[in-house]
């Protein structure tokens, strides 16, 4: 009975329902976009305070900003190797597999309005900007725009000024967040509850909106991205055995729940806090993961990079054009810099593919409108390879720092220390994090009265 009252086992049947509701009664599925919507929105709205405490706590316990820096500078080679791995990967692939070719479509009969209705108008930000958008116009602003990496230089210039700070202001607001961050933790706990009707009513929308039809037509394009996703895990599952010692298959196991309610709601975002909760807990430093996964949502899309060079590939194949080896390097170059920086912004895949087709100049921008049937379906591999590189970042980055506890990685992950002992294990830290703060207080009501 326990498995039947898991949230995994809710969120499968959840995701059963939403596919049945969408392929019989596809209309009524199409209405049903406002209850993904309304679940992401609930997890979206928490997640700039949370990255903020964890990160402050995880530095002020660090103590210096040189430690930081080390930790964000290795994070970003490392993204940079799994980035251009991902890109090489689905260019290889659509050379090999050629899923686009034989299609022979007539890039004038293609009707490209439907990318500016995906993208909003918007454009990929030049490398000068982006650098410039991470710092906030307010602090506030940063916060209510939901911008993560505005968030992450303000959380990390308050931890560092907080652990330089000699006084008791430390242990007090060090205290004060801790609490707090009990507090978030809790909330997203409610919020989960209505995780099963969000993944419900994104998967009964998706199929309802998009119809199965897609599959058969770009049947070889979607099996040629899964497929360079595969090869691209089990690449990644090989590195962070031999860097870490991380079973991925039991990492997958632990995670499951969250896994499922990503590719119920197409959306990574929305298991970040839970992600980040389970990786402190299966070893990984608090100060490691605030810092490496929030920034891999902007530098570490792998999913994102194995479909962007692949399609581009699919797209040049299906108006029958051949690439030559130095138009496929122009593309790996572009993607490279386009690929970064793609969260946030609406239709980011269609701007990125759209520059790479300038770029290139051997096919009509147009055509990128061809892939505008198949990319939702592309959600499941892009969500899941995106998290998958995330989470494994942040166990080979704290284990190059020291900060990694391969012991308990393997005790939790092996299911030697259980869900309930975790549970139990956050609950007598909070309880010790509120019996010093009384202690505190009682000594602040006494102190007068002694002198």
């Amino acid at each position: 009975m326990s498995f039947v009252r898991s949230l995994f086992f809710q969120i499968i049947v959840a995701v059963i329902i939403g596919i049945g509701v969408g392929i019989l009664w596809p209309d009524l599925g199409s209405l049903l976009q406002p209850l993904g919507t309304g679940f992401i929105k609930l997890i979206k709205m928490i997640i700039a305070p949370l990255i903020f405490m964890v990160i402050v706590t995880g530095i002020a316990k660090i103590g210096d900003l040189k430690s930081v820096g080390r930790i964000g500078l290795k994070a970003i080679v490392w993204f940079e190797i799994a980035t251009t791995v991902a890109l090489v990967l689905g260019l290889g692939t659509a050379n090999l597999l050629r899923p686009g070719a034989g299609m022979n479509v007539d890039p004038s009969t293609i009707d490209a309005s439907g990318i500016e209705a995906k993208t909003n108008g918007s454009e990929l930000p030049h490398t000068v900007d982006f650098i410039m958008n991470i710092i906030p116009t307010s602090v506030v602003d940063a916060f209510a725009q939901n911008a993560l990496l505005q968030v992450l230089l303000v959380a990390c210039l308050f931890g560092v000024a907080l652990a330089a700070t000699e006084s008791k202001a430390k242990e007090n607001v060090l205290t004060l967040i801790e609490n707090l961050l009990g507090i978030v933790f809790r909330i997203i706990g409610y919020i989960m509850k209505l995780a099963p009707i969000g993944a419900f009513g994104a998967m009964a929308y998706t199929v309802g909106a998009y119809g199965a039809s897609t599959l058969s037509s770009f049947g070889l394009l979607i099996l040629a991205c899964y497929g360079a996703a595969l090869l691209f895990l089990v690449m990644l599952a090989l590195a962070a055995w031999w860097i870490t010692g991380l079973n991925f298959l039991q990492f997958v196991k632990y995670t499951r729940s969250e896994v499922m309610l990503a590719i119920g709601t197409g959306s990574s975002e929305v298991v970040m806090p839970r992600m980040m909760d389970k990786l402190t807990k299966a070893g990984c430093d608090r100060a490691v993961v605030g810092l490496v996964v929030p920034t891999g949502y902007s530098f570490n899309l792998d999913g994102a990079s194995i479909y962007l060079s692949l399609a581009t590939v699919f797209v040049a194949q299906a108006v029958g054009t051949e690439l030559t080896f130095v138009q496929q390097i122009t593309i790996l170059l572009v993607l490279m810099l386009s690929s970064k920086g793609m969260a946030g912004v609406p239709g980011s895949a269609f701007l990125a593919l759209s520059a790479t087709a300038v770029a290139v100049n051997a096919f009509p921008v147009a055509a990128v409108a061809l892939l505008l049937g198949a990319d939702r379906f592309m959600d499941t591999m892009r969500v899941f390879t995106n998290l998958m590189g995330n989470c494994v970042a942040a166990f080979v980055v704290a284990k190059w720092e020291g900060l990694l506890d391969q012991k308990r990685m393997r005790a939790v992950l092996s299911g030697e220390i259980s869900a309930a002992e975790l549970e139990r294990e956050e609950q007598a830290a909070l309880a010790l994090i509120k019996l010093n703060m009384q202690e505190k207080q009682g000594k602040a009501v006494v102190s007068p009265e002694m002198s």
